[in-house]
């Protein structure tokens, strides 16, 4: 099963649930319906309305109040190619914080913010939180997980690199592309271990297996549950594995033209194009026609 966002013409996000074949999906829900119950609807399959997906726009399932919560150095090798490089790993993980207007699909447009030379790649996984967690034990919280996305934490470097802090960097426009959602039992572990994989033009950047991870995603979820509440619909981007563009000799970071393409075992695969910084000014101009 693949669960999707798609948006009707009258502006409304439904969850879905789209066909093997990519050219249909079931209604199971709207947005807000789903994540206030989404193991039901999830498994509620068979009864919605079928619809071609033609005709309509496919946006993340993502509430807007959702947190998306990022995990930084989470795999051995990434760790030794970057800031800790010459440290000890850190006793718990550095996360940071996207928006959900970052976040975008397989298949859009990214593009490049001013100033920066280029975006870097970041294939990892998403897991997707179906139930509230407070003081949850690991346990508990890997329990929470209702599904899981292939996903690109695609970086503006520079602007990640002024400041100690990294927000700037992980918010450019568009720059968080979303694979459908697969539900957690047809995915199982992740510490059985699943590979990651990065392809820049067909070309791979990227292998990391799931195994490698620092932090487990249930250590993670229930550290993060016991100084604020996750609710169903929050995200967690559980880190990279190594072959990041900045660190390589000579660097290498993705420009206009490249295709850059994250596959993960079991969960599936998804492909973005990089464009010019000039895509973002006419987003806005047809943003501000549509307001006025």
């Amino acid at each position: 099963m693949k669960i999707v966002g798609v948006q009707t013409e009258n502006g409304q996000v439904n969850v879905a649930s789209l066909a093997s074949d990519g050219q249909s999906v079931e209604i199971l829900a709207n947005l807000d319906e789903f994540w206030s119950s989404p193991s039901s609807y999830l498994y509620s399959a068979g009864r919605g309305e079928i619809i071609p997906a033609a005709s309509l726009r496919f946006v993340p399932p993502v509430l807007p109040g959702a947190r998306v919560i990022c995990v930084g150095l989470n795999y051995l090798k990434h760790v030794a190619e970057g800031t800790y490089r010459n440290e000890d790993l850190p006793e718990y993980p550095t996360l940071f914080a996207r928006w959900t207007q970052s976040l975008t699909v397989d298949g859009a447009e990214v593009p490049v913010p001013s100033g920066e030379d280029g975006l870097d790649w970041e294939g990892e996984i998403v897991a997707w939180v179906g139930d509230t967690l407070v003081d949850a034990s690991p346990d508990e919280a890997l329990g929470a997980v209702l599904g899981f996305s292939a996903f690109n934490d695609l970086t503006a470097r520079r602007a990640q690199k002024l400041t100690s802090q990294w927000i700037l960097g992980k918010n450019a426009d568009q720059s968080g592309p979303l694979g459908p959602m697969i539900p957690a039992a047809e995915v199982g572990d992740l510490r059985d271990g699943l590979q990651v994989t990065t392809r820049v033009n067909g070309e791979k950047v990227q292998d990391g297996n799931t195994s490698e991870m620092v932090y487990t995603l249930g250590e993670t979820l229930a550290h993060i549950s016991r100084t604020f509440t996750l609710r169903p619909g929050d995200l967690l981007a559980t880190g990279t594995p190594s072959g990041v563009g900045y660190a390589r000799e000579p660097q290498w970071l993705l420009q206009p033209g490249d295709t850059v393409e994250v596959e993960v075992e079991r969960i599936g695969k998804i492909s973005n194009t990089i464009v010019g910084n000039e895509a973002r000014h006419s987003a806005r101009s047809v943003t501000d026609a549509a307001l006025r």
